[in-house]
């Protein structure tokens, strides 16, 4: 367990209306849809965590477009110290190269639309940020 929080990025891939989800093979949230990303590396800077995470998950290229949003995650609820804090950066992006694909820490991986969210397992809250982040129409 670390002693503060760990910095992680997600990346809101978006096309022609529809976000890029994968779900998680590990924990936390094993078996849980949730956006691409991952831990901060020592040293990289957000937008190439972004760009690496991405690729390693969903073998997409990506553009990072903008900042959508800042969440901090502690889990168990309840639990102090939690076994997991984090402070979760989630960037829109546009993928520019590369055919999605599960990749690593992914089981599967799927395009869906913010209204096909609710039936979805996903991380808390996923489905109200995203419609936060990106609005009604996540084209």
């Amino acid at each position: 367990m670390a002693d503060r929080p760990l910095v992680g990025v997600g990346a809101l891939i978006v096309r022609e209306g529809r976000v890029l989800l994968v779900r998680r093979a590990n924990e936390p949230g094993r078996g849980l849809w949730s956006v691409p990303g991952g831990k901060l590396e020592w040293g990289e800077s957000l937008a190439d965590a972004v760009r690496r995470e991405a690729l390693e998950e969903t073998g997409l290229t990506v553009a990072v477009e903008r900042l959508a949003g800042v969440t901090e995650v502690r889990l168990p609820e309840g639990q102090n110290p939690p076994e997991f804090h984090y402070v979760l950066l989630d960037f829109i992006c546009r993928a520019f190269s590369g055919e999605a694909a599960c990749a690593s820490d992914a089981d599967e991986i799927g395009w869906f639309r913010l209204d096909e969210l609710c039936q979805l397992r996903t991380t808390d809250g996923l489905a109200e940020k995203l419609r936060e982040w990106l609005g009604p129409d996540a084209a």
